[in-house]
């Protein structure tokens, strides 16, 4: 099972840190032609910003990562530990773009991981 795991968190942590470069990219191209919408102007600019192709990279090699996790173990066990990027992109949204984190998001935090450790229990007692 820690090959899973080992596989599940490079997954997550190339689609978390990808999603924050794409919200920085994004931010950065709203300050400069605007909210992102389907105008070819904005379309250009924020498909040729460096942190949106990063960003879209990243979550691309998560994707990768995810193929090897879902291909060791069943769906409907791997699927809910995605759960745990929720959890992870708390702290680079808080440290990175200023975003608070409210009781109510730390409360939901919780129970995710209450619900992640359900399940991977549950897994591990079923053999």
């Amino acid at each position: 099972m820690l090959p899973v795991f080992a596989l599940l968190i490079t997954a997550s942590a190339l689609t978390v840190i990808g999603e924050v470069l794409l919200k920085l990219g994004v931010n950065a191209v709203s300050e400069r032609v605007g909210a992102f919408s389907l105008s070819p102007a904005v379309l250009w600019a924020t498909f040729t910003d460096w942190r949106v192709i990063l960003g879209f990279a990243l979550v691309f090699g998560g994707a990768l990562f995810w193929l090897g996790v879902i291909s060791r173990v069943n769906l409907s066990f791997a699927y809910p530990l995605l759960a745990l990027n929720y959890v992870l992109i708390l702290i680079p949204s808080r440290l990175l773009l200023g975003e608070p984190i409210t009781p109510t998001k730390l409360a939901g935090a919780v129970i995710v991981v209450i619900g992640v450790i359900v399940i991977t229990w549950g897994a591990a007692n079923q053999g």
